[in-house]
């Protein structure tokens, strides 16, 4: 069941709980009232007033149809008891008509919340209300009391059916707009996060790449042969990290903390490929090893492929959800990727088609590694990497 049909549903069982033990309540008040009813007639009544109100809490929780049917056939029950106990030549005193219009009216009618929702349970509505309001004239009639009793069942039906129509028109439209508003937000915060990023992407080519390039463009005056190949190392490592979903922070103008080193910790990379991923849109679910050394080189060419992989899984598969299994033995790294996406045929890949045999293959086949490639229309995609150690 969807969630905003959970959700009406949820709401129209707590109004039929609350209206119904309110008005279960009150008719026990009438009971307790000295000289009002017989001692025997408020026994029996009373107790089955009690199992009343343990079936109309436990249609508050379930909505079950047969709660809703032993609430009406239990309040009609004390409505017969007390209308019939009463003496003829004297007829209903204000409490009998109290005690039945308040069952009437309120503890038997709870049910309708829960009834007019479906087609099979308003003809229960129907029928509950017609038998209801059946046995409240028979019992004015008989005992020749007034007939407010029953005009109160009457309006509290109508009353407590079209309330909860209401609601269950107004929840689902309710919920919608929330959710709409909730996808507006997102697709702001999205804009905005994308605008972010592009603005830091022009301060960081600004400060290092466009730098670098106006200085060459100029014969580099002013600046050693040194410094120019200094700055150009840094700005091709920067470049590399980037590539691999780094997100480098300036500690200065024109600065930016890079690793330097010649082994970088697997772990320690994973998380921005994740990150970067994440903002395009595909969540990336990681299981395995979280800590593997790997030579820089050779981390690069698996992280890029690793890379490579996602992102034929965010643009042709057809799922947001990918998982990565990262193992390793005492020779090899492996990484399985995974989707349940659309799938396709491997036979009916051209040999035109060069990113998958360039990206990926042949960049792990330069580091001593390799790549298979698993598939069917349907069943999804399943990539397994391998690199050396």
């Amino acid at each position: 069941m969807p969630r905003i049909a959970r959700e009406r549903d949820r709401v129209l069982r707590r109004t039929a709980r609350i209206t119904g033990l309110t008005a279960s309540v009150t008719s026990l008040a009438y009971l307790a009232v000295p000289g009002g009813l017989d001692m025997p007639v408020v026994l029996f009544a009373g107790s089955l007033i009690l199992l009343m109100v343990g079936c109309q809490y436990v249609l508050g929780q379930s909505g079950a149809l047969r709660w809703a049917v032993c609430i009406v056939l239990l309040s009609n029950a004390v409505i017969l008891v007390v209308g019939l106990a009463a003496r003829v030549d004297v007829g209903l005193n204000p409490v009998e008509e109290a005690l039945i219009a308040t069952l009437a009216a309120g503890a038997a009618s709870c049910v309708a919340p829960v009834l007019v929702v479906g087609p099979g349970r308003q003809l229960i509505l129907f029928g509950s209300f017609g038998m209801t309001v059946a046995g409240v004239a028979f019992v004015t009639i008989s005992s020749g009391g007034s007939v407010l009793p029953l005009v109160l069942t009457v309006c509290g039906w109508a009353a407590l059916s079209l309330g909860g129509w209401w609601i269950a028109q107004s929840v689902p439209r309710v919920l919608q707009r929330v959710a709409a508003i909730g996808r507006a937000h997102q697709a702001e915060r999205h804009a905005s996060e994308l605008e972010a990023q592009r603005r830091q992407g022009a301060r960081l080519l600004h400060d290092t790449v466009l730098a670098t390039l106006t200085l060459l463009a100029h014969s580099g005056v002013g600046v050693s042969p040194a410094a120019l190949r200094q700055q150009s190392g840094d700005d091709a490592r920067l470049l590399r990290q980037l590539r691999l979903g780094a997100l480098p922070t300036p500690s200065r103008s024109g600065v930016y903390t890079l690793e330097p080193s010649n082994t970088s910790m697997l772990g320690s990379t994973l998380e921005s490929v994740k990150q970067r991923f994440g903002r395009m849109g595909l969540e990336v679910d990681w299981h395995g090893s979280g800590q593997v050394l790997l030579p820089s080189d050779v981390l690069d060419s698996f992280l890029l492929a690793l890379g490579e992989c996602l992102e034929n899984v965010r643009r042709h598969s057809g799922v947001t959800r990918a998982d990565v299994t990262i193992s390793d033995d005492d020779t090899t790294v492996r990484a399985m990727v995974t989707d349940a996406g659309r799938g396709f045929d491997l036979s009916a890949v051209g040999t035109e088609r060069l990113g998958f045999a360039e990206s990926v293959v042949a960049r792990l086949r330069d580091v001593g590694g390799s790549a298979r490639l698993f598939s069917s229309p349907g069943s999804g995609t399943t990539v397994v990497l391998e690199v050396p150690k």
